[in-house]
């Protein structure tokens, strides 16, 4: 088993926001596994999680929009592939409400669907969109853990 300094995702909080992640080894491993799915290597995926002013400021600063996200994914390079994805953990719990599910679910729902695009789908148009969600409902349903 590899240990998490070897592992190619890693997850950390950005400060001064608190949050850790429950199952973090079988998340990687699912992640992982989804990678591999779409036959890509992952040399380094990090999730950072954050609120919702940390995501904002993230969001004016690089990408000049001034809204709330769920998520940014910022790719850095494809072969193998290596990309930071910032996820607001108060936008996830917000969407987990209002669309009646989990926090867990719509969290694992949010880490996927960041690594999707990495792998190459889109969510521009409502087909893509569908395709996206289709795409997340498969893979979140190979998981093996809540």
């Amino acid at each position: 088993m590899e240990s998490e300094k070897e592992h190619p995702i890693h997850f950390e909080a950005k400060s001064p926001f608190v949050f850790s992640l429950a199952n973090e080894e079988a998340v990687r491993n699912w992640l992982v596994d989804v990678a591999k799915q779409h036959q890509e290597d992952l040399s380094s995926l990090e999730y950072v999680f954050c609120d919702d002013d940390q995501l904002l400021e993230i969001n004016k600063q690089y990408l000049n929009h001034d809204y709330y996200t769920d998520i940014i994914t910022f790719p850095m390079d494809k072969d193998p592939l290596e990309a930071c994805i910032y996820i607001s953990i108060d936008r996830v719990k917000e969407n987990a409400q209002h669309y009646k599910t989990s926090f867990v679910n719509e969290l694992h729902r949010v880490m996927v669907h960041g690594l999707l695009h990495l792998l190459g789908h889109n969510d521009k148009t409502n087909d893509e969109t569908q395709a996206m969600r289709e795409a997340e409902d498969a893979s979140l349903s190979q998981r093996t853990f809540t």
